[in-house]
């Protein structure tokens, strides 16, 4: 099977517009699991080691093409180029993504380091363009044994960096626990942290990918018809059940009611650029100020 075969559906890609992650389970096979860790033991050795060691392994350089990174006897290359792992990366990124930079996250067992919440970006740009980040769980993680923390559905809040680091046990935040081998895939925004690992040694390796081309409907769309929603489907007014606007409609328990209503805003927005749908809405946000900007815009041209 190629990785046409692993495109996401349509489905799939609206819970990652409105939750800002995909999670894969036991994804990648046993035996790549298991021979990974020598090798993410010396990538992250090689980090530190002098520039003029030769012997060192080294990461590719940012703006490099994924096809070009980590090539053959590579393990991480090998995970990367799993068919069930590009259809996931050129569903989200296209088919010819870049490299922008990848981490080798080790926590001992007993290690004690929380790392602050944060995103990885000072400041995001306002277009709805977006990375993916990857995270591969090479080994089993219990619940409460190292796994990342992150907050669903914070991805398009747009904060810097910095001003999330005071915020603690946010209601339906999630810690990562899973099977060795799960792959989570982030939109570069979500809020995420490292965690204390009071279990056995924790590896896991993250990679983030730039698109070099529009995301619009790279996925398999076979069910796109069958669920996009139109601008008329509003809570307040005539709800349709069972298509993208009630995926989007969505709310986590940490939002209050402006934050999320904004929130569906930003959804609508992303869903637009990705369906190509430049009409789609949900709950009549966009079209209300639409509507408004054009009439104001037919006055003045009076």
């Amino acid at each position: 099977m190629t990785a046409l075969d692993h495109r996401l559906t349509t489905r799939q890609m609206a819970e990652f517009v409105a939750n800002g992650f995909l999670r894969f389970d036991a994804i990648v096979p046993r035996d790549i699991n298991q021979r990974a860790i020598a090798e993410l033991e010396a990538l992250n050795a090689g980090r530190l080691l002098p520039s003029d060691d030769l012997d060192a392994m080294r990461p590719p350089h940012s703006g490099t093409p994924l096809d070009d990174c980590y090539p053959e006897p590579s393990v991480i290359g090998e995970y990367l180029r799993l068919p069930q792992i590009r259809g996931i990366i050129e569903s989200l990124v296209g088919r010819s993504p870049e490299f922008d930079h990848d981490w080798v996250h080790y926590i001992p067992s007993g290690g004690t380091f929380n790392q602050p919440l944060h995103v990885d970006a000072n400041v995001d740009s306002l277009d709805q363009t977006f990375d993916i980040q990857m995270f591969w769980f090479c080994d089993d993680v219990a619940p409460g044994e190292g796994g990342t923390r992150f907050v669903p559905g914070s991805h398009l809040a747009r904060v810097r960096s910095s001003g999330l680091h005071r915020y603690q046990h946010i209601v339906g935040e999630q810690q990562v626990a899973c099977a060795a081998g799960s792959v989570f895939v982030f939109h570069h925004g979500l809020w995420h942290a490292g965690q204390p690992n009071p279990g056995s040694d924790r590896w896991m390796h993250k990679i983030r990918l730039n698109p070099t081309e529009p995301q619009v409907r790279l996925w398999n769309t076979d069910d796109f018809d069958g669920l996009q929603s139109p601008p008329t489907d509003h809570f307040f007014a005539r709800m349709q059940s069972g298509g993208i606007a009630e995926i989007l409609r969505s709310m986590p328990p940490w939002m209050g009611v402006t934050e999320y209503r904004n929130t569906q805003i930003q959804r609508s927005l992303l869903w637009r650029y990705l369906s190509g749908d430049d009409s789609f809405d949900v709950d009549y946000y966009l079209t209300r100020m639409e509507q408004r900007s054009k009439r104001a815009a037919g006055s003045v041209a009076r």
